[in-house]
C-alpha cells in the first residue's frame, strides 16, 4: 500500500468512525427525545386544561361582577327614589301645626254670627288651599270616619263607653294625622269606643 492509499484509508475511517458515531447517539438517544415529547405534550394538556379553568373562572367572576354592578345601581336608584320622596318630611312636619292652627280657628269661630262670615269663609279658603297645596306633593290626611282603630296609623288616647258604636271603633278624632307618599308623618290621634 502506497502512502496515498494508506492517508486516503485513514481518511475515510475518519470519516466513517464519527458518522457511525452519530447514528449510534441518535438511535440511543431516539427513546430519550419520545420521552420528552411526550412530557411536553402532556405539559401542553395541563397548560391548555389550566387556560381552559382559568377561562371559566374568569367568566364567573366577570358574571358575578356585573350581577353585583347591576344590584348596586338598582340599590342607589331605590336610595335616589325614596330621597326624593321622603325629602319633603321635615318641612312636612313643619306645616302639620300650620294646618291645626287654621281647623282650630274655624272650630273656634262663630258660624252663626254673620260678622264672623268673612273670617269663616277666608279661613275655609285659606285651609283648602293649603291642603290642596300638600297633597300635590304626597301629603295625604289620614281617615278616621267610621273606621275601626288601626294602630299602624291611629294612636288611641282614650276609650269611651259608647252604645252607638262597636268596641275598637273611632268616636272622635282629636288632632288628624297624616302620610307622605303613603308613610306615616304624623298618627290621628283619637278616642275609642270600648
Amino acid at each position: 500500500m502506497t502512502e496515498q492509499d494508506k492517508n486516503t484509508s485513514e481518511n475515510e475511517t475518519s470519516i466513517d468512525t464519527p458518522a457511525e458515531e452519530t447514528i449510534e447517539q441518535q438511535a440511543a438517544s431516539q427513546p430519550n427525545f419520545e420521552e420528552q415529547l411526550k412530557a411536553k405534550e402532556v405539559r401542553i394538556t395541563e397548560l391548555e386544561q389550566a387556560l381552559q379553568l382559568a377561562k371559566k373562572n374568569e367568566s364567573e367572576a366577570m358574571i358575578r361582577a356585573r350581577a353585583e354592578i347591576d344590584n348596586v345601581r338598582k340599590r342607589v336608584e331605590q336610595d335616589v327614589d325614596k330621597a326624593r320622596k321622603f325629602a319633603l318630611e321635615k318641612f312636612s312636619n313643619e306645616l302639620l301645626p300650620v294646618i291645626d292652627n287654621l281647623e282650630r280657628a274655624l272650630e273656634s269661630t262663630d258660624k252663626a254670627n254673620p260678622e264672623h262670615k268673612a273670617t269663616v269663609e277666608g279661613l275655609e279658603l285659606t285651609l283648602k288651599s293649603f291642603l290642596d297645596t300638600v297633597k300635590k306633593f304626597g301629603i295625604e290626611v289620614i281617615n278616621t270616619e267610621d273606621s275601626q282603630l288601626n294602630p299602624d296609623v291611629h294612636q288611641a288616647i282614650s276609650m269611651v263607653e259608647s252604645p252607638e258604636h262597636q268596641s275598637g271603633q273611632i268616636v272622635n278624632t282629636i288632632q288628624k294625622g297624616y302620610t307622605l307618599n303613603g308613610r306615616l308623618i304624623r298618627p290621628a290621634m283619637v278616642i275609642v269606643a270600648k
